[in-house]
């Protein structure tokens, strides 16, 4: 295989250090919703601040928008989704689709 070209399912796996820093993000997020779940404008703001520092830290990955729509869910805040998120993208790595020149 050329170095160029990469199979479909290319995954790019990133650094232990910026996995850590993920889970931390995701664990105090889901420690301040699971509190602030009566306040829903507080847990939004978290949410929002969540979603943007994940998106800074892992980059752009596009398993974290299912993890911002669940967490929009009321009642779902008290669920650790973001740090199933975070594992999920540990576990699968970063899908990136290649296109092949014809």
């Amino acid at each position: 295989m050329e170095p160029n070209k990469q199979p479909i399912n290319a995954a790019i796996k990133l650094s232990k250090r910026r996995l850590v820093l993920a889970f931390a993000i995701a664990g105090i997020s889901d420690a301040i919703g699971a509190f602030a779940t009566p306040l829903p404008p507080i847990v939004w703001v978290v949410d929002l601040a969540t979603v943007l520092l994940l998106f800074m830290v892992l980059g752009r990955q596009w398993l974290l928008l299912p993890g911002l729509a669940l967490e929009a869910i009321p009642g779902f805040g008290v669920l650790p989704f973001w740090l199933l998120v975070v594992g999920a993208i540990a576990v699968l790595g970063t899908p990136r689709p290649t296109f092949e020149r014809h």
